[in-house]
This record gives structure tokens, C-alpha cells and sequence, in this order.
């Protein structure tokens, strides 16, 4: 596996809110997880590193030979987890009242590739050269396309397209989007809005289908977002499986 993963402000945010992981476990199981931070005060970023922070230890410490039923459940009860250590901080520190964050994961062993979601970070895989979007972003416009209110192209340009209909720190209780995929893929990439709301699937698709090394289509996604104003802050998560037989 070949893997790499950076996070940068953008060009407009005097600060970064998002957080970023890429990590692996003794049985080479690996997990990536993108969290896009919200709140005043620093706040997002605190939420967004309780997050990544969380799910890296307890990644460590506990993912060890999971069935694909229990990582599913492993899935919910970290999600679980982090709402409320959210919640938890809130209370002690009354300032950061209102931080919430969004959060997308990747999971994968030898036997299955899981995705677990809220918000409006985003999953891909890459299968047969094709970029496929494996989640769903929990926001208002997507539930305006969904009822048929609103055409995709109306929603790319919609005043209120970020507005997010769930987070982590939002409600008492998640509810997670899980995904089962196909193992038959070749690539998995992880971002935040800050990168899909500057460059389209196709867009991206392009840069990571180029000539480029793993750690330069990241580097090469985050400028052409800066490039084209990097409105938001921008993280990006990417893994390339070996080919069958190589370590």
C-alpha cells in the first residue's frame, strides 16, 4: 500500500478546522478518517482533533481482527463516542458551545473496505480508472435534490449549499451512514468540501488517473483548489492499493 495525506488552510481562512489521519495496524488493517471542524473560538478545530484523535488510539488499541459485522458496529460506537466527548468538552469549556464536525472514514483489511459518514466530507474509490463517490453529504441542498426541488446544477451554486443538515456535536444522537464496497478497487481518497467544492469528480479523477507519485496528486489537488480561490480549508486522504502479491 502506498499512502499519503496533507491538510492546508486554502487562501482565504486564517486558520485550519480540519483534521486528517492515515493509520495502520498491526494486521496492516488500515483506517482513514477526514474531520472538517465548525465553531467560533478555535472550536472547530477542537472538534475535528477530539475526532481524529480518538479514532487513531482507539483504532490502535482495538481494531485486531474484526469481523466485517463488528467493524460495522466498531464504526457507530466511535462515531458514538466522539458525539459525546464533543458534548463532554462543551460543558467544561462554555466557550466552545456550538463546535461541531464533520466526519468520513475508510476502513479496510484484506477482506472488506467499510466507509462510515456524516456531514459533507466525502468518500471515492477508483475502480476500472472510474472515480465512483461512495457517500452521501448530509446537507440541505442534497435533501432539496433528493425531495426534486432542486437540480444538481441549481445546488453547486445554492447560497446555502453548506449548510449541513447533520454533524458530530449537533444532537445528543448519530446517525451514521455506513457503506459496504466492493473490494475490487484500486484506490480510496478522503476529503473535505474544501477540496470538492473547488474542483469537480472529473477534475479530480484526472489528477489521480496522471503520471504522478501518490504524495504529488495530493499536493497537485490541494493547488489546483488553492488555484481556484481554496475558498476553505482543504484536506485530502489517499491510498493505492498494491498490485496482487506485492507487500
Amino acid at each position: 500500500m502506498k499512502s499519503f495525506y496533507l491538510t492546508d488552510a486554502g487562501k482565504v481562512r486564517s486558520h485550519n478546522e480540519d483534521s486528517v489521519i492515515i493509520v495502520k495496524n498491526q494486521n496492516d488493517d488500515y483506517l482513514m478518517a477526514i474531520a472538517d471542524g465548525m465553531g467560533g473560538h478555535s472550536a472547530g478545530e477542537v472538534a475535528s482533533s477530539i475526532a481524529i484523535g480518538y479514532l487513531g488510539k482507539y483504532f490502535k488499541e482495538t481494531f485486531l481482527n474484526m469481523s466485517k459485522v463488528d467493524a460495522v458496529n466498531w464504526i457507530r460506537d466511535s462515531f458514538s463516542e466522539i458525539n459525546t466527548l464533543i458534548f463532554q468538552h462543551e460543558k467544561t469549556h462554555p466557550e466552545s458551545k456550538g463546535m461541531g464536525t464533520t466526519l468520513v472514514l475508510a476502513i479496510l483489511t484484506k477482506d472488506y473496505l467499510l466507509f462510515g459518514n456524516v456531514g459533507d466530507s466525502s468518500g471515492f474509490v477508483m475502480k476500472d480508472d472510474k472515480l465512483h463517490k461512495v457517500t452521501y453529504d448530509h446537507t440541505l441542498v442534497n435533501l432539496l435534490v433528493s425531495a426534486g426541488e432542486l437540480t444538481k446544477e441549481e445546488a453547486s451554486v445554492h447560497p446555502k449549499k453548506n449548510v449541513l443538515m447533520k454533524a458530530l456535536g449537533a444532537a445528543t444522537s448519530v446517525e451514521v451512514d455506513i457503506f459496504d464496497c466492493d473490494m475490487d478497487i484500486t484506490e480510496i481518497l478522503l476529503s473535505s468540501d474544501g477540496l470538492t467544492n473547488m474542483l469537480d469528480k472529473d477534475q479530480i479523477e484526472k489528477v489521480l488517473l496522471s503520471d504522478l507519485d501518490v504524495e504529488d496528486k495530493v499536493i497537485r489537488l490541494i493547488q489546483k483548489a488553492n488555484n481556484r480561490g481554496g475558498t476553505d480549508n482543504i484536506s485530502v486522504a489517499y491510498l493505492v492499493r498494491d498490485e496482487e502479491g506485492d507487500e
